[in-house]
């Protein structure tokens, strides 16, 4: 047998191929992800510190590459069959989002790497979503639905047989991985040809949108795909001069001197042409290019802060979109009391952070005393992970116009572990035991004993 790739050479391969088919699907992602690179090196240029903490982090050769892309399925076996194609690439499911409470009838998870070092290597992340079919209040659309997707196959039998070969011999070589992501991005291409008639489109886009673009194709269609900017604000005021039109608002927390969690934008999805079953040439909108900006990944007290100031906002403004300005002032008042300095945000436990071992320590008492006399250093640790709210809210601006249906808030993360085959991964337990290693190695680098080791570890997991 040949060598075998390690996944993320594979996820590598994966995600420029994904990039490049989507450029020329979508030519105005081509053109949104040169303007991001030029204003990441503009920023990189004028901000020498950030360049600095970006290179200390592990962030600055990852950022050109960072890339994340969603995609909707429609059956649990479809769920299944995607979580052994990106364990291949070895992405694993992170979290579990309930996008119903916004008016979404999905539910989701994120594939993407879990080991810093592999996140280092590449970060490529896939939103994944399932449809809820039991959101469709029409019974006889619901059972339509579920007949129409029981018919599709939206994985070739080269790429099933692939995925079998890759989980007998625990990964792929480098002629397998080629035919692997050949065979995959089959399932992520754009099929202009719907497999319904118009009409029966017209039923399902006016139960939601997104049953339409979920039901009414060949397959799921990467929906979107996402450079990491260093400044989201001038891409969003720069798009229009780029022939792009933004969305209204930027979703996520307001500016800040140090960015928390993420922060998203899109120009508005296309209208392109589509062929139904009867022969009507028509349109459908769901496909567009996002920027995001990820700041450090917050612990549970610094996400319930987060949560109440952001649900204080839209309670303030629930109009967003009509009143843009209004909504912004209220998120930056909100805000304001969210600490916007690394060593409040470290010591009143908001934050995860990343530890390096510095000069050796005159005293070792405490992690304050330690970083202070230079010691140890901090970085926080990115944010790998997804908004909820965020999510809905670039969703929504980017289905077909009119209003969408409210639905009963309905998380049932047990019956979207089942449907996907396995448990999805704790988030805020992957932070925590990435800065506990990193403190434990830094420690250990520093000649702290055992003793006052383990007595500064805790400290720091129960700040």
């Amino acid at each position: 047998m040949n060598t075998l790739l390690p996944p993320h050479r594979i996820r590598d391969l994966f995600a420029r191929a994904l990039s490049g088919m989507y450029r020329q699907e979508v030519p105005k992602y081509g053109q949104l992800v040169k303007l991001v690179q030029r204003i990441n090196a503009e920023t990189l240029e004028a901000r020498p510190q950030l360049r600095a903490q970006l290179e200390l982090g592990g962030d600055l050769g990852r950022l050109s590459e960072e890339r994340h892309g969603a995609i909707r399925v429609g059956l649990p076996s479809e769920l299944s069959t995607l979580r052994r194609l990106f364990a291949v690439m070895g992405m694993q499911p992170v979290g579990y989002y309930d996008l119903s409470t916004a008016g979404i009838p999905v539910h989701s998870t994120a594939f993407r790497p879990l080991d810093p070092d592999e996140l280092s290597a590449n970060p490529f992340r896939i939103f994944t979503s399932l449809l809820r079919l039991d959101l469709i209040d029409d019974e006889a659309l619901r059972e339509q639905a579920r007949s129409l997707l029981r018919q599709r196959r939206i994985f070739t039998p080269g790429l099933l047989t692939l995925i079998e070969i890759a989980e007998r011999q625990g990964g792929l070589d480098a002629d397998q991985s080629e035919a692997f992501v050949h065979e995959a991005l089959e399932t992520f291409r754009w099929h202009r040809e719907a497999t319904v008639d118009h009409d029966t489109y017209q039923r399902f886009l006016h139960s939601h949108p997104l049953v339409a673009d979920i039901v009414c194709f060949k397959g799921p269609h990467i929906n979107h795909l996402t450079p990491r900017s260093l400044d989201i604000d001038r891409v969003q005021r720069e798009m229009p001069d780029a022939g792009l039109d933004p969305k209204a608002i930027i979703e996520g927390p307001p500016l800040r001197d140090h960015p928390i969690l993420l922060r998203q934008t899109s120009f508005k999805a296309l209208r392109e042409a589509v062929r139904f079953s009867n022969g009507v040439e028509g349109a459908h909108r769901a496909r567009f290019g996002e920027v995001e900006q990820r700041g450090m990944a917050l612990t549970a007290k610094g996400r319930r802060l987060y949560d109440r100031l952001l649900d204080q906002v839209r309670q303030q403004v629930p109009d967003a979109v009509e009143r843009p300005d209004a909504y912004r002032d209220s998120l930056q008042q909100a805000f304001s009391v969210f600490p916007d300095d690394i060593d409040t945000l470290r010591r009143d436990g908001l934050a995860w952070f990343r530890y390096h071992p510095g000069k050796a320590p005159a005293q070792a008492s405490s992690l304050d005393g330690l970083i202070a006399e230079g010691a140890l250093r901090v970085t926080p640790i990115t944010y790998e992970d997804f908004l909820p709210v965020s999510a809905a809210g670039i969703f929504q601006s980017n289905l077909e116009d009119g209003k969408t249906p409210d639905f009963q808030a309905s998380s049932n993360q047990q019956a979207f572990e089942r449907d996907l085959g396995c448990p999805v991964e704790d988030e805020f337990a992957a932070y925590a035991a990435i800065q506990r290693a990193s403190l434990e190695d830094s420690l250990r680098q520093l000649g702290i004993d055992n003793g006052l080791r383990q007595r500064l570890i805790d400290a720091a997991g129960s700040a």
